[in-house]
């Protein structure tokens, strides 16, 4: 069964261990814009940081978006009483689509942000290798 690919766009959650505050969490990962409409410019000496996905953001709406259709897609097989195991093979291919784009993520988040953290050197790129672990722990873990 072919999956359609759906015109909605993915949702941005944070979780609650993460949330910060909008200027402060704006600041930290160098939304600019945001922090100025918070009230808060950046802070001294941080200037403003372009994510390491930023070059294919687009590519990777793209994908998001198909991979939500791949969802939704499960959702009417299971109001159309679809058989069990062809519901589980979706399932299967929609995490395998999910774990491909995170570990595209993650290697853009290596060579961009990681890499320009340990080439300044000092306490951030030690902040970065640490956050970069637990994410890497996390997806091991899911």
């Amino acid at each position: 069964m072919t999956v359609t690919e759906t015109g909605g766009t993915p949702e941005h959650t944070q979780s609650p261990e993460h949330d910060t505050g909008h200027a402060a969490h704006a600041a930290h990962t160098g939304h600019a814009e945001a922090a100025e409409a918070a009230g808060d410019g950046p802070e001294p000496g941080h200037e403003a940081h372009q994510h390491g996905y930023a070059k294919q953001r687009d590519q990777h709406l793209k994908r998001l978006r198909r991979i939500e259709g791949q969802i939704r897609g499960l959702q009417r097989m299971v109001e159309q009483d679809v058989y069990c195991i062809d519901i589980l093979t979706q399932v299967s291919a929609g995490t395998k689509a999910l774990q491909s784009f995170a570990l595209q993520l993650l290697e853009e988040h290596l060579r961009h942000c990681v890499a320009d953290a340990a080439a300044k050197g000092g306490p951030e790129a030690d902040d970065k290798v640490a956050e970069a672990t637990a994410a890497i722990a996390r997806l091991l873990r899911s």
